[in-house]
């Protein structure tokens, strides 16, 4: 294409002369006031610009940053148009405009994971992507300066959403302008409140009498007197646009001072009576050109001979080149938008009354103009401006054929929203006789979720292909009055409609039917589609996980994963290592999840190159494993890891995932109080992927309730989420219902109550049975645990060797060790009994030097055993934390909680959080019931 596109990472092309800063002539009107304004500028988050047309900010910007801005400020430039309006083409233009800048300390280019991210087969929130985009940009030691010229054209309110998301949190290496006719619908009250934001406005940018006679004389050519300068900067107001056009009315005039006195109006009057001066001063070959191209964003030879018809001419090939040099040496509202003089455009505020000059003039021509524009276009590779120019012209025939050819890269870019905007407004009609069209517009709906309508549009795609095979069938031929542009699309239809109807299934909770649907596309997709291939599989992956078949569901995720890493790259392999591995856990395949983040980690950690996105998480997933096998050093070690790639190398939802490791680290530890303010953070921080949420945190923190002796708040926990021991099981809620089972073993242990313990025990089963069935064998192992749990709060240490012997043969060969250990002193007292019983000694013997080391000396002989004085007799679930004990003491000594909170410098809420932690803990509900209790224990 002549305007030398850029390559995305979609594939899709990138207009270079959006990137272009306009260059700053050294003859035209210097503003020093001006500059100095945006020079103070650059420390702030903002600057804004705004007045409506011909007030010259773009050339003041193009003037700033050719004369004051230094290579040690960098600055990049992004114009943009009505295209912009798709969030998917915005960021993808304003994340490479920011990789224009390479500073020299970086590894990397900046802002590649955040396209990465953008442009993954699943994309993650538009505010994961910034995140990723910030952290990026915070990396870097340079300054950079984005400007983002004609603001006004963007009218999507996710895009101004997404924007005002990025100020918030913008890094200081990073200053955002913006130029624009209108201000834009951002919290400018708040960042002018706040200092953040500095303002031109028309009356900053207005041209005063001294500049506006400089202006007309020195650059537009004129000979005005300073008084008739003056006259007429008063008559325009400063209006530079108004100005111009006023100096190429009086080129070639005698009386110049009778004009100006004769001038006045206001700017709508001003650009009528000017425009047309300034037309009719033209030769008709210039005039009949300008108005030809007036339908026009940009401008080169080669398009403007297609839409004036020169191409025709042998001896007219250079016309459209020549004609625009010509106007811009003519000031005649020219912009160039490259250094090669390839690529113009037309002044906003030209370009418009040109337009609507033409559709006064000549209404007829518009649809020719744009559909040789839209011709040209195609031609040239740029498909999206020749639909646009095609609907111009109302071709819309043509418009679907178009969107046939384009819909492919659009799917696997995500850019449904620009097919929208295009497809929709075609005519009902249209889509009887194409089948393709119906699917494309199936899929957009679905992309908006409206679920019925796309149902429609594959129903009329399904009727055509029925009577196309009724046709052929009959006749032998084909179906004369179908419409098909490509046969190959034609082709995949079923597959297509299949692999709709599996989202649309998705989107429902219809797990039975996206499996279903995701099957039959996969029968009928071709073995080299690999995105489609790739994302319908991960889509019946998804569906298995849902229902619990864990190794239908990996090797539906790894055949996904294979497919789109032949088409996508290894990013995908690694950031999907990490649903794999997850579900090796789940199956208690602990050594195969540690083999695939070990060899992800190989992939991602090449010497000499960049660390890729991800690697983080597979840090923090081994911390999980680690973690789990008892080895917490090297657990720490490597959550300590990934924290530090965190902000270059990980992916959307870090943070989320590094609380929830970080909180049971600290749980493991005794910490139980930190555990829930990590906890806390990361319901903050909460990411939903498109994984089904199998460990809630809620549930989480029931499990740290239940370990605090809170039962109170546990059981408030159950009761909102409406769990019942006769519930239908599930493993979407397993760990829910796990987590119930715990909080009934407690409450039977805290009231000596069978009822409530033989409730769990009934549970328990039921889970057991459910888990063996889907081969979860990381939940089964838990279960017989709190199996053999439950049967000790009854003193049955014959039935609790049962289950727990079983669980021991299961968790040996991947080395469980916390499974066992965080079940504290009954499990400690089980394990002696399995010990003397000779029952897997090596195992049982390292799980109770585990005990040891962590619990301090426990009397033994050559077999572990439990000191004489049992713990059993302990009736706490959990131990009072240090400051619990310290504050005990003070209760115990007679001080108020405020006097507490004054000599521990707490605040009162903090005491009082403190205290009914305690009290759930001892099982109590007045301070002399707890210091009372609290003696009984040995504690005071």
């Amino acid at each position: 294409m002549v305007d030398s596109p850029g390559q995305s990472v979609s594939g899709i092309p990138l207009l270079e002369t959006k990137f272009y800063i306009p260059k700053w002539r050294p003859g035209w009107v210097s503003r020093p006031r001006l500059l100095d304004r945006l020079q103070q500028g650059r420390d702030r988050t903002l600057t804004l610009i705004s007045a409506p047309a011909g007030f010259g900010k773009t050339t003041l910007l193009a003037e700033w940053v050719t004369t004051v801005l230094t290579r040690e400020w960098p600055v990049v430039w992004l114009s943009l148009d009505q295209g912009d309006n798709d969030p998917a083409f915005f960021w993808d233009y304003f994340i490479t405009a920011l990789q224009k800048v390479q500073p020299s300390n970086t590894s990397s280019k900046l802002g590649e994971r955040a396209l990465s991210l953008l442009h993954s087969p699943q994309p993650p929130p538009i505010e994961s992507v910034l995140t990723t985009l910030i952290n990026e940009v915070n990396a870097i030691a340079t300054d950079v300066t984005l400007i983002l010229d004609d603001y006004h054209v963007v009218e999507t309110e996710a895009i101004h959403g997404a924007i005002a998301f990025l100020i918030d949190h913008l890094p200081p290496q990073l200053h955002l302008l913006m130029a624009s006719r209108t201000d834009p619908p951002l919290a400018l009250a708040r960042l002018r409140a706040r200092g953040e934001l500095t303002e031109l406005r028309v009356a900053d940018l207005r041209f005063t009498s001294d500049e506006a006679v400089a202006f007309l004389n020195e650059v537009m050519g004129l000979t005005l007197s300073t008084a008739d300068g003056a006259a007429l900067e008063m008559r325009t107001e400063g209006w530079i646009a108004g100005l111009q056009l006023a100096a190429l009315s009086m080129q070639g005039r005698d009386d110049v001072s009778g004009f100006v006195t004769a001038f006045s109006g206001d700017d709508r009057y001003i650009v009528d009576y000017l425009v047309e001066e300034v037309l009719q001063r033209q030769p008709e070959p210039v005039r009949r050109f300008l108005l030809q191209t007036a339908i026009l964003d940009r401008l080169s030879g080669s398009l403007c001979n297609a839409v004036t018809d020169w191409n025709n001419a042998v001896t007219a090939q250079n016309r459209g080149k020549e004609m625009l040099e010509v106007l811009e040496r003519s000031n005649l509202f020219v912009v160039p938008l490259d250094d090669k003089r390839q690529w113009y455009r037309y002044h906003h505020l030209f370009a418009d009354v040109l337009h609507a000059r033409l559709m006064q003039e000549h209404p007829d021509r518009l649809p020719t103009l744009h559909q040789r524009a839209s011709k040209w276009y195609e031609q040239n590779g740029s498909m999206a401006d020749a639909i646009r120019h095609a609907l111009a012209a109302q071709n819309f025939v043509r418009v679907a054929d178009l969107v046939e050819q384009i819909w492919p890269a659009m799917r696997r870019t995500r850019q449904e929203t620009t097919v929208w905007n295009w497809i929709s407004v075609l005519p009902e009609p249209l889509f009887f006789s194409r089948p393709v069209l119906s699917v494309v517009y199936a899929w957009v709906l679905l992309n908006r979720h409206e679920l019925e309508a796309a149902e429609t549009r594959l129903q009329d795609a399904e009727r055509w292909l029925n009577k196309a095979a009724e046709r052929a069938r009959d006749l032998e031929t084909s179906v004369p009055e179908m419409i098909v542009v490509d046969e190959v699309q034609f082709q995949s239809l079923p597959a297509a409609i299949a692999n709709a109807r599996a989202y649309s299934a998705q989107a429902r909770g219809d797990v039975v039917g996206t499996v279903t649907y995701t099957q039959k596309a996969l029968g009928l997709l071709p073995e080299h589609d690999y995105y489609e291939r790739g994302t319908t599989s991960a889509l019946l992956g998804i569906a298995y996980l849902a229902i619990g078949n864990l190794e239908a569901a990996y090797q539906s995720f790894d055949d996904g994963l294979t497919s789109l890493q032949k088409g996508g790259g290894i990013l995908i392999r690694i950031g999907g290592t990490l649903i794999l591995a997850d579900i090796r856990r789940a199956q208690g395949r602990l050594r195969d999840a540690n083999r695939a983040y070990q060899q992800s980690l190989q992939l991602a950690t090449e010497p000499d190159k960049p660390v890729l996105q991800g690697t983080a998480e597979l840090y923090l997933g081994l911390s999980e494993l680690l973690r789990e096998q008892g080895d917490l050093d090297t657990a720490k070690a490597y959550l300590n890891k990934g924290k530090a790639l965190g902000p270059q190398a990980s992916l959307p939802g870090y943070g989320y995932f590094w609380c929830i490791a970080q909180a049971r680290l600290q749980a493991v530890e005794g910490n139980l109080d930190s555990a829930l303010d990590f906890l806390d953070e990361a319901e903050r921080l909460y990411y939903k992927s498109p994984l089904p949420d199998i460990r809630p945190i809620p549930a989480m923190k029931a499990r740290i309730w239940v370990r605090q002796g809170n039962l109170t708040a546990a059981l408030g926990w159950a009761r909102q989420q409406d769990l019942s021991i006769d519930d239908d099981l599930s493993y979407l809620h397993e760990y829910e219902h796990v987590t119930l089972a715990r909080l009934l073993i407690a409450q039977g242990k805290r009231d000596h109550s069978t009822n409530p313990i033989h409730q769990a025990m009934d549970l328990l089963a039921r889970l057991l049975n459910a888990a063996e069935a889907g081969e979860r064998t990381g939940s089964v192992i838990e279960i017989l645990v709190l199996q053999a749990i439950a049967h000790t709060t009854q003193s049955n240490t014959t039935q609790a060797l049962i289950p727990l012997e079983r669980a021991l043969t299961l968790a040996e060969p991947e080395g469980y060790v916390r499974i066992f250990m965080d079940e504290g002193i009954p499990m400690a007292t089980l394990l002696t009994e399995v010990a003397k019983q000779r029952i897997q000694p090596n195992y049982v013997g390292n799980l109770l030097t585990a005990f040891k080391t962590e619990a301090g000396p426990i009397n033994h002989t050559p077999l572990p055993v439990l000191p004489a004085v049992q713990p059993l007799t302990e009736p706490l679930v959990e131990p009072l934390s240090d400051r619990e004990l310290e504050i005990l003491k003070l209760i115990a000594d007679g001080l108020s909680n405020r006097e507490i909170g004054d000599r521990l410098f707490l605040a009162l809420d903090t005491i009082k959080g403190h205290n009914r932690r305690i009290f759930g803990k001892l099982g109590v509900q007045r301070r002399t019931e707890a210091i009372a209790r609290a003696r009984e224990l040995g504690l005071l």
